[in-house]
């Protein structure tokens, strides 16, 4: 009798059924190797505040819209109430970021970086910057142009809209 087939789990898949696959491993290892090295430097600064990606991604979206919900950064980084609650307790108790009331809704609160939440980002940053700013210089003219928009592309549509609202797409 033919034994059952098992149910696997995607990440069972054996190598050789890959390798036969139109899957684009390339770009997708790519896509590793250009992650790893792009948070690598920050990583560093961050662990030793204590500090994780969590936090920088919190820092990033705080710095780009002063004044953000707290509903908003849950949207937009996709993750619990309990998980935000406590990096941005981390943040707020070592002075990078300061909540406030909403003005017309009391019960809303807005998220700011403190001047040492700006110079975190700043630091942070400043290596990104460089890192993708090089890639960039070595594209030809429209490269930085195709690369926006193979990122938007790789954003799910009905989360295009935080990028617009973000200007994440100014340059497109």
């Amino acid at each position: 009798m033919a034994e059952a087939q098992k149910n696997v789990n995607k990440a069972d898949i054996n190598s050789a059924a890959i390798a036969r696959s139109v899957l684009p491993l390339d770009i997708m290892g790519l896509f590793f190797f250009a992650y790893r090295d792009f948070t690598g430097d920050a990583d560093a600064l961050l662990e030793r505040q204590g500090f994780g990606r969590a936090h920088h991604r919190v820092l990033y979206f705080v710095n780009l819209r002063p004044g953000m919900p707290v509903a908003d950064l849950l949207d937009i980084l996709k993750i619990t109430k309990q998980s935000l609650a406590r990096v941005l307790r981390q943040l707020i108790d070592n002075g990078y970021i300061e909540q406030k009331t909403g003005h017309s809704d009391r019960r809303q609160r807005l998220l700011f970086a403190t001047d040492k939440g700006r110079m975190l980002f700043a630091t942070l940053s400043a290596t990104q910057a460089s890192r993708i700013d090089e890639a960039i210089a070595a594209l030809p003219p429209e490269g930085a142009h195709m690369v926006r928009q193979f990122l938007v592309s790789m954003v799910e549509p009905t989360d295009r809209s935080v990028l617009e609202r973000l200007n994440l797409t100014v340059n497109l």
